[in-house]
């Protein structure tokens, strides 16, 4: 029977592993992108996505010789495209093999990346006021806390820089998950925000996770998400919401369920 993962420290070996799973399967977020996108990117010609469509008007426009940190979105793609379009950019991630994506990328392409395995609520490698801009694509549900993350993400930034960052909201979290629902195009609530694998699903359900190495995730509140960068420091500037284009559950169908935020530090 697998061990209860029952501390932060196991959570994120866990979530690291699946990670490598992942991407080694080549998943969705572990496909490199092409040597044209390269190209057009070093010719001014490109875009990265916080949510399935494209970024709002004026979140992200000229990164050249901008000191940027991919935060938790490493695979081959973001980094490698923000590099090529004149950005001086630095990954950090959980996962060596979404890592090495990367680093194909660069190495293919004659690009210049610094990659760094790590947790993306330690940042403690980096001195303060390093980074002018962060970006930070969909990841932590991955994490049981979010809170440390943008603690970390406010001291690294240089006054006047922003944090571009996605997530779920939260109401995706709330529904049952069984399949049976989902035939019946049913939203049936099960669980309380904020949600936890550890704390909210069956023993049974948990045990079947850690075995099959699915990772675990985590539902974080408005509260911790929006509320936490806003304690942080932050000063939101712009919102923006995002449907799902390939529904997994059936409230996809009903309302936008990514969220992004730019916030800028003051």
């Amino acid at each position: 029977m697998p061990t209860p993962l029952n501390n932060v420290f196991d959570v994120f070996t866990h979530n690291r592993t699946s990670w490598d799973r992942q991407a080694a399967q080549h998943c969705e977020w572990s496909r490199p992108v092409s040597s044209e996108t390269i190209a057009a990117a070093r010719n001014g010609n490109w875009q990265v996505r916080l949510t399935p469509g494209p970024l709002p008007n004026g979140w992200l426009k000229d990164v050249r010789n901008q000191q940027l940190l991919c935060l938790a979105s490493a695979g081959g793609q973001q980094a490698p495209v923000l590099a090529a379009a004149g950005a001086d950019v630095t990954v950090l991630d959980a996962s060596a093999v979404q890592l090495d994506q990367d680093r194909m990328v660069a190495l293919r392409d004659g690009l210049t990346l610094t990659t760094i395995q790590g947790d993306m609520r330690d940042l403690s490698m980096f001195a303060d006021a390093s980074f002018d801009c962060i970006f930070h694509p969909i990841s932590n549900l991955y994490v049981p806390d979010v809170r440390p993350v943008w603690r970390e993400c406010f001291r690294v930034l240089r006054t006047g820089g922003r944090l571009l960052s996605s997530f779920y909201n939260p109401v995706v979290f709330v529904g049952d998950r069984d399949p049976q629902c989902a035939v019946q195009g049913l939203i049936r609530p099960r669980f309380k925000l904020p949600y936890s694998d550890l704390r909210d699903l069956s023993a049974s359900e948990l045990e079947k996770k850690q075995a099959t190495g699915e990772a675990l995730i985590f539902g974080h509140s408005l509260s911790e998400q929006i509320g936490g960068q806003l304690d942080a420091g932050f000063v939101l500037q712009g919102f923006h919401e995002d449907e799902q284009p390939h529904p997994r559950f059936v409230i996809d169908k009903y309302i936008p369920t990514f969220l992004a935020t730019n916030a800028l530090k003051p």
